[in-house]
């Protein structure tokens, strides 16, 4: 395996890891302050939404400072979908690396997001397409763009950053 098919690894799987063990500060860690997380729409059948900026997305934000007032939300109780907390298990595979250079990766993957509603005794599955671009920052490895083409977007509960 090559040094960024194993760099990607270990930063998808400490993501998914993060998000299901709620360490949203080690899960805001993964992010460079200026990372765009898309979660894009689909306009039609065959296509997904293209430009988070004139068109509809599920979840968009443009900095690391939008995520940590999601955090903030769900932390404060403020978030009321959000009481008590969905339990997931997120399962990331077909992990693929692509080398930009020596300071950036493309990376594609597909992601299964297993979400257990604890208010409604329901559970559901979400899965999607991702794309995460990561770069070098110092020593460390950091997530600058995350899309996750959501597959199955018919929701029967909420989503936010914890359940994608």
């Amino acid at each position: 395996m090559s040094e960024a098919a194993d760099i990607a690894e270990r930063i998808l799987y400490s993501e998914a890891l993060a998000l299901d063990e709620a360490r949203w500060d080690d899960w805001l860690a993964l992010f460079v302050e200026d990372v765009e997380y898309w979660v894009p729409a689909w306009k039609s059948e065959e296509a997904p939404t293209a430009d988070p900026t004139r068109e509809i997305s599920l979840i968009y934000a443009s900095a690391r400072s939008e995520l940590e007032d999601r955090v903030f939300r769900v932390r404060s109780g403020r978030s009321i979908a959000s009481v008590p907390l969905p339990r997931t298990a997120h399962i990331v595979t077909n992990v693929l690396a692509m080398p930009e250079g020596n300071d950036a990766i493309a990376v594609r993957s597909m992601w299964a997001i297993h979400v257990f509603n604890v208010k409604r005794r329901e559970e559901h599955l979400f899965f999607a397409r991702c794309e995460h671009r990561l770069v070098r920052r110092g020593a460390d490895w950091r997530i600058r763009r995350r899309k996750a083409i959501l597959l199955n977007d018919t929701l029967p509960t909420m989503l936010d950053f914890y359940t994608i």
